[in-house]
């Protein structure tokens, strides 16, 4: 049950040297998802996202295509990143770009304060460094290249050869946290998750720490160094602090950072120990508190490979939702996939999986419910009369479900909400099946209990709906204006989801809220 407490949440923010695929756009609708929920338990919510638009990556990208760095993130903010949060429906409560003029406020404040305090120093350092990690690595970190690269040390994420550098750099004292990491991992073994990432990122801090390169005179697209402007601050050390600095840290208004923070960190599980070890290390330095959690899901597959535009798996959002629509999108990525663990991605799926679970489940379970109450009663939703022990079975089911989705987001597990909340789907089915309202209606003797199959059934249906519209926020809202008592879905606490007790009369829904998909996309595309 809700406290009233805060609940922050954020995404990665995400480089802008390419358009968004639908990797990026899981990250996004798991952490709405999580931040809608806790909207409608009453938590003062926020949901923060945004762009990295620093380092030689984007330096690259935008010479490659004769445009500034600056004139490159715009276009890709403005034409692909910010339209991707419509295309899935996120409604983040704040969007930040590094190249915000607040967010460089705030980090020139942090970074000064970390020198200040004897935290950062010059030195050297030579090392084997990935561009599209932005990222220097251990031997560990490389594998033998294959096809172009055959003979070459090559980067295990993006397989592409790292480059040698070496260069006077400024110097983040990281080792001196070493074993406050620790302790932090060992007392609090929430603040990683899931247990897999949380055993890497233990066992990498065991093996020890080095201090870490904090910046690069190389190039210079990036936040200066305030006390040397030879130097521009290394990306991942400007991007961690965005979630800090969209909160006001660094300002003379950090209202919001004394209220929200400290947040939980929805990211990949292959920049999880970016937020992990460097970022609560430099939090630690800065006397600031750590982050709540950071949960390191999985990656989705395409073909049993990572989605990548470089291997041509990465396939656009709008390739699925202009075919299945928004909602079956977001539905399909937080159900079919454990989140946590890796998933595959086809097109066979999601469209059974609209099909069976949509379509032919929650959908027609509306629309024929709400036709029959038109129907039998012209749209008035009768009074229930003496109850049998399966409408008791179905009002209980209604709480337990509740309480076992809400359970389930505590746990960080949206999977498993989701299939809790289907028991319901799938018992209201079996409960209209088994009571066949529609030979009740031809006995004018059963007319009182029609009414109760029909009003119980529609309870049920009501807290589905109110549990699920987290998830599809399209369709409940439409569902709302049919069945709701006025208002809005998301004015109802899904925490008490079992509590509606539904309007006095029903409209008709019009045209089903999962309509049958004619044309399927092309198998297997991209």
């Amino acid at each position: 049950m809700s406290d009233g407490s805060s609940f922050s949440i954020t995404t990665p923010i995400f480089y802008v040297n390419d358009v968004p695929h639908i990797g990026h756009a899981y990250t996004e609708v798991a952490a709405d998802f999580m931040a809608r929920w806790h909207r409608q338990r009453g938590d003062d919510t926020w949901l923060l996202t945004g762009t990295d638009e620093h380092g030689q990556k984007i330096l690259r990208t935008a010479s490659a295509n004769d445009v500034s760095p600056k004139e490159w993130a715009d276009r890709l903010v403005t034409d692909a990143w910010k339209p991707l949060l419509d295309t899935v429906d996120v409604a983040n409560d704040d969007f930040i770009r590094t190249t915000d003029e607040r967010h460089e406020r705030g980090v020139t404040a942090f970074l000064q304060k970390l020198y200040d305090d004897g935290y950062i120093y010059a030195g050297e350092f030579e090392g084997f460094y990935c561009v599209g990690c932005e990222e220097y690595k251990q031997p560990s970190d490389l594998v033998p290249g294959t096809g172009a690269y055959e003979g070459q040390q090559v980067c295990a994420i993006h397989s592409i050869p790292v480059e040698v550098l070496a260069e006077r750099n400024y110097f983040f004292r990281m080792s001196d946290f070493e074993q406050r990491l620790l302790d932090l991992y060992e007392s609090n073994p929430q603040f990683i998750q899931p247990e897999s990432v949380r055993n890497e990122i233990v066992s990498f801090v065991k093996q020890g720490l080095r201090d870490l390169s904090i910046s690069r005179s190389s190039f210079d697209w990036g936040i200066q160094i305030p006390w040397d402007h030879d130097h521009v601050l290394y990306v991942w050390f400007d991007a961690l602090l965005n979630y800090v600095t969209a909160l006001g840290y660094g300002s003379d208004d950090d209202e919001a950072f004394q209220r929200l923070w400290p947040s939980v960190h929805i990211v990949g599980k292959d920049i999880a120990r970016f937020h992990a070890v460097i970022w609560p290390a430099m939090l630690m330095a800065a006397g600031l508190p750590v982050p709540e959690r950071v949960f390191g899901h999985g990656w989705l597959l395409v073909g049993g490979e990572k989605m990548s535009k470089s291997k041509l798996t990465g396939i656009a959002p709008s390739e699925i939702t202009d075919t299945f629509g928004s909602d079956a999108f977001r539905y399909y990525f937080l159900r079919a996939i454990t989140f946590g663990q890796d998933g595959n991605f086809s097109w066979e799926d999601i469209s059974a999986r609209y099909s069976a679970d949509l379509a032919n489940g929650f959908g027609n379970l509306a629309s024929r419910l709400v036709a029959m109450l038109q129907k039998y009663f012209d749209g008035a939703v009768p009074e229930r009369a003496e109850l049998t022990d399966s409408d008791r079975a179905i009002d209980a089911l209604a709480v337990s479900v509740t309480e076992r989705a809400d359970a389930a987001i505590e746990a960080f597990a949206p999977h498993e909400a989701i299939a809790a909340v289907w028991e319901l789907v799938d018992a209201l089915n079996g409960y209209i099946t088994e009571q066949e309202p529609w030979a009740l209606a031809k006995d004018e003797a059963e007319r009182e209990r029609l009414g109760t199959v029909l009003t119980t059934a529609l309870r049920g249906l009501g807290t589905v709906n109110v549990l699920v519209s987290p998830v599809m926020p399209k369709a409940t809202e439409k569902l709302w204006a049919s069945i709701g008592a006025g208002g809005s879905v998301t004015e109802q606490r899904v925490d008490r989801a079992w509590e509606w007790q539904g309007a006095e009369t029903v409209v008709p829904l019009g045209s089903g809220l999962f309509p049958r998909i004619e044309q399927q996309p092309e198998q297997g595309a991209a």
